[in-house]
């Protein structure tokens, strides 16, 4: 199975999380085991990095148990990523036993909801063939280690997002420090099945280099659908949950036909070129293919003012600069007291947020009216506040 449709069973997946055991119980009713079955599993694995376990290789049994039987996993963590396959161990140091619902349900569930009432684990308390520790003891505790590890990757409990950037060396924490306003923004949104794209993979043309940013992402998100889209070939970063796509940022009709193929989109975050003009481009194009509540975030703001990446105009209001363009968002937010008619933008812009080098842009319905309609646009409020009888009773 390829990617795409790998992604397609894991966001089916997702969503039968969403309902009760019994709405569970019946997608996957409709689904192969071994499929569902792997795809929890490999997410698992994929977690096992973001906790501190086995320093040394151990392979645990989980048995997993579906309406047609049960089926034998064996996931390997310790030095390097962990794996999984299927197989079974004659005497393994870690058993798992758990039911397939209930065990999707733990992974891909909301936080929050009680889950976990069919796991079993069992660690041996004395040596099976092959232990090499003395006494066993030493292989004992790197099994303790595993199992933890396992254990603490089924559940729901978020993981600390300068944490991530750190362990997935993206520099959104370190080369910049934008992960406290990414925190207070999508803190909210965390436990959500959010749909992002991120404009710049990273890792230039080297095809499997990069996508720091999303691996931090498609961990912080753990029920999310996480893209990115750069001009070079990323596909050997692709895995599930964490897709690439190859595309220019200024072709609006290759963006256009990306968003409807990928979205509506929760998130968009243009970590990309950094040209002013390829900046402007995707936010034109890509805002309106977000959902009603959604964020764009613009990164690396600092090279508006830099003229070799089409930046650095002489005047700083300059509309064909990033931060330019931004302040004509700023003043559509306010085209309720503005002339003209407002643009789709305008309307749907509700609210900006700007930081040293970085700006998120909300998007809503903006219907507002800043002050009543009564008061006087066109005269100096200190001479009608002063004699307000000099108002008629229509005007006030």
């Amino acid at each position: 199975m390829d990617s795409d449709g790998f992604n397609g069973v894991v966001e089916r997946l997702l969503s039968a999380a969403d309902g009760t055991e019994d709405e569970t119980a019946a997608v996957l009713g409709d689904l192969d085991g071994d499929v569902v079955a792997r795809a929890v599993l490999g997410e698992i694995a994929a977690r096992a990095a973001l906790f501190e376990g086995a320093t040394a290789p151990v392979t645990v049994q989980f048995d997993v148990g579906t309406p047609d039987g049960r089926l034998d996993y064996l996931v390997t963590v310790g030095d390097g990523p962990a794996r999984c396959e299927r197989g079974r161990l004659r005497e393994p140091w870690v058993l798992v036993r758990q039911d397939l619902t209930d065990l999707l349900r733990s992974v891909y569930g909301p936080a929050g909801a009680v889950q976990g009432g069919t796991l079993e684990v069992t660690v041996r308390d004395e040596d099976p063939p092959g232990s090499t520790g003395e006494f066993g003891y030493e292989d004992r505790h790197q099994a303790v280690r595993a199992a933890h590890q396992l254990t603490k990757a089924c559940s729901a409990r978020p993981v600390d997002l300068d944490l991530l950037a750190v362990r997935f060396r993206s520099d959104k924490w370190g080369g910049h420090w934008y992960t406290p306003h990414y925190e207070r923004h999508f803190g909210a949104r965390r436990d959500q099945r959010v749909k992002l794209l991120e404009i710049g993979v990273g890792g230039y043309h080297a095809p499997d280099v990069g996508g720091a940013s999303l691996l931090m992402w498609k961990h912080y998100f753990r029920r999310g659908l996480v893209y990115g889209l750069d001009v070079f070939d990323k596909s050997a970063l692709d895995e599930p949950r964490k897709l690439t796509v190859r595309g220019d940022q200024s072709d609006p009709e290759f963006l256009n036909a990306l968003a409807k193929r990928i979205g509506p989109l929760d998130i968009v975050i243009d970590d990309g070129s950094h040209r002013s003009s390829d900046v402007i481009t995707s936010f034109r194009t890509l805002f309106p293919h977000l959902r009603p509540g959604g964020l764009y975030v613009i990164e690396d703001l600092q090279t508006s003012y830099w003229p070799g990446w089409n930046g650095g105009r002489t005047h700083p209001d300059d509309e064909g600069t990033s931060v330019g363009h931004l302040k004509t968002v700023v003043d559509g937010l306010h085209h309720m007291e503005r002339p003209g008619e407002p643009s789709a933008t305008d309307r749907t812009v509700t609210a900006i947020h700007l930081y040293p080098g970085v700006a998120f842009v909300e998007k809503g319905i903006n219907s507002d009216r800043p002050a009543p309609a009564w008061i006087r646009r066109d005269v100096d409020p200190a001479v009608w506040m002063a004699d307000p009888s000099a108002l008629s009773t229509e005007e006030k």
